[in-house]
Protein backbone atom coordinates (compact mmCIF):
# COMPACT_ATOMS: atom_id res chain seq x y z
CA UNK A 1 0.00 0.00 0.00
CA UNK A 2 2.79 2.35 0.78
CA UNK A 3 4.35 1.82 -2.64
CA UNK A 4 1.07 2.67 -4.41
CA UNK A 5 0.71 5.91 -2.44
CA UNK A 6 4.30 6.78 -3.22
CA UNK A 7 3.74 6.12 -6.95
CA UNK A 8 0.62 8.27 -7.01
CA UNK A 9 2.42 11.12 -5.23
CA UNK A 10 5.30 10.95 -7.72
CA UNK A 11 2.88 10.93 -10.67
CA UNK A 12 1.05 13.97 -9.30
CA UNK A 13 4.31 15.82 -8.77
CA UNK A 14 5.47 14.92 -12.26
CA UNK A 15 2.21 16.03 -13.82
CA UNK A 16 2.27 19.31 -11.91
CA UNK A 17 5.89 20.00 -12.84
CA UNK A 18 5.32 19.16 -16.49
CA UNK A 19 2.31 21.46 -16.66
CA UNK A 20 4.26 24.40 -15.21
CA UNK A 21 7.26 23.71 -17.41
CA UNK A 22 5.21 23.80 -20.62
CA UNK A 23 2.95 26.67 -19.56
CA UNK A 24 5.34 29.56 -20.38
CA UNK A 25 7.72 28.78 -23.25
CA UNK A 26 8.85 32.34 -23.88
CA UNK A 27 5.45 33.61 -25.01
CA UNK A 28 4.40 35.38 -21.84
CA UNK A 29 7.32 37.82 -21.56
CA UNK A 30 7.75 38.65 -25.21
CA UNK A 31 11.48 37.95 -25.32
CA UNK A 32 11.83 34.43 -23.95
CA UNK A 33 14.14 34.99 -20.95
CA UNK A 34 13.48 33.19 -17.68
CA UNK A 35 14.59 36.02 -15.36
CA UNK A 36 15.99 33.72 -12.73
CA UNK A 37 13.07 31.28 -12.40
CA UNK A 38 14.09 27.81 -11.39
CA UNK A 39 12.05 24.91 -12.70
CA UNK A 40 12.48 21.25 -12.19
CA UNK A 41 10.48 18.18 -12.96
CA UNK A 42 10.53 14.44 -13.12
CA UNK A 43 10.89 12.74 -16.48
CA UNK A 44 9.07 9.50 -16.94
CA UNK A 45 10.02 7.58 -20.02
CA UNK A 46 13.15 6.58 -21.86
CA UNK A 47 16.18 8.84 -21.69
CA UNK A 48 17.86 9.27 -25.05
CA UNK A 49 21.10 10.61 -23.62
CA UNK A 50 21.42 14.20 -24.73
CA UNK A 51 19.91 17.64 -24.88
CA UNK A 52 16.95 18.32 -27.13
CA UNK A 53 19.07 20.53 -29.34
CA UNK A 54 22.28 19.79 -31.18
CA UNK A 55 25.44 21.84 -30.69
CA UNK A 56 26.59 23.93 -33.64
CA UNK A 57 28.69 21.98 -36.10
CA UNK A 58 32.43 22.22 -35.76
CA UNK A 59 34.18 23.72 -38.71
CA UNK A 60 37.97 23.64 -38.72
CA UNK A 61 39.66 26.98 -39.13
CA UNK A 62 40.32 27.94 -42.69
CA UNK A 63 43.85 29.05 -43.42
CA UNK A 64 44.38 30.45 -46.89
CA UNK A 65 46.90 28.69 -49.04
CA UNK A 66 50.22 30.50 -49.19
CA UNK A 67 51.53 30.92 -52.71
CA UNK A 68 55.11 32.10 -53.03
CA UNK A 69 56.11 33.25 -56.47
CA UNK A 70 59.77 34.05 -57.08
CA UNK A 71 60.39 37.49 -58.52
CA UNK A 72 61.03 37.75 -62.24
CA UNK A 73 64.71 37.98 -63.13
CA UNK A 74 66.03 41.45 -63.76
CA UNK A 75 66.63 42.28 -67.39
CA UNK A 76 69.42 44.66 -68.28
CA UNK A 77 69.40 46.36 -71.66
CA UNK A 78 72.73 47.76 -72.73
CA UNK A 79 72.39 51.17 -74.24
CA UNK A 80 74.84 52.38 -76.86
CA UNK A 81 77.43 54.77 -75.54
CA UNK A 82 76.57 58.40 -76.16
CA UNK A 83 78.81 60.17 -78.66
CA UNK A 84 81.76 61.83 -77.03
CA UNK A 85 81.29 65.44 -76.15
CA UNK A 86 83.13 67.76 -78.45
CA UNK A 87 86.44 68.71 -77.02
CA UNK A 88 86.69 72.39 -76.47
CA UNK A 89 89.76 73.69 -78.18
CA UNK A 90 91.61 75.99 -75.93
CA UNK A 91 92.13 79.34 -77.52
CA UNK A 92 95.64 79.59 -78.79
CA UNK A 93 97.66 81.89 -76.68
CA UNK A 94 99.99 83.90 -78.83
CA UNK A 95 102.99 85.89 -78.03
CA UNK A 96 103.25 89.17 -79.86
CA UNK A 97 106.64 89.92 -81.37
CA UNK A 98 107.80 93.31 -82.58
CA UNK A 99 110.48 92.92 -85.32
CA UNK A 100 111.47 96.61 -85.25
CA UNK A 101 112.17 96.54 -81.50
CA UNK A 102 113.28 92.88 -81.46
CA UNK A 103 111.19 92.11 -78.37
CA UNK A 104 107.92 90.66 -77.12
CA UNK A 105 104.92 92.31 -75.54
CA UNK A 106 104.66 93.31 -72.59
CA UNK A 107 108.35 94.14 -72.54
CA UNK A 108 107.90 96.31 -75.62
CA UNK A 109 104.93 98.63 -75.26
CA UNK A 110 104.77 100.06 -78.78
CA UNK A 111 105.61 98.52 -82.14
CA UNK A 112 105.80 100.92 -85.15
CA UNK A 113 105.84 98.11 -87.78
CA UNK A 114 102.92 96.13 -86.23
CA UNK A 115 102.77 93.07 -84.03
CA UNK A 116 103.46 89.55 -85.30
CA UNK A 117 101.63 86.57 -83.73
CA UNK A 118 104.02 83.82 -82.62
CA UNK A 119 103.12 80.48 -81.01
CA UNK A 120 104.61 80.26 -77.54
CA UNK A 121 107.88 78.36 -77.35
CA UNK A 122 109.04 76.98 -74.02
CA UNK A 123 112.41 78.25 -73.05
CA UNK A 124 115.34 76.07 -74.08
CA UNK A 125 113.84 74.83 -77.38
CA UNK A 126 115.01 76.05 -80.79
Amino acid sequence: MKSIKLMIALLLLAAGGAGNAWADRGHGHGHGHNHGHVRFGVVIGPFWGGPWHYPPPYYPRYYPQVVVQPPAPQVYIEQPAPPPAPVAVAPANYWYYCAAARGYYPYVKECPGGWQKVLPQPSGQP
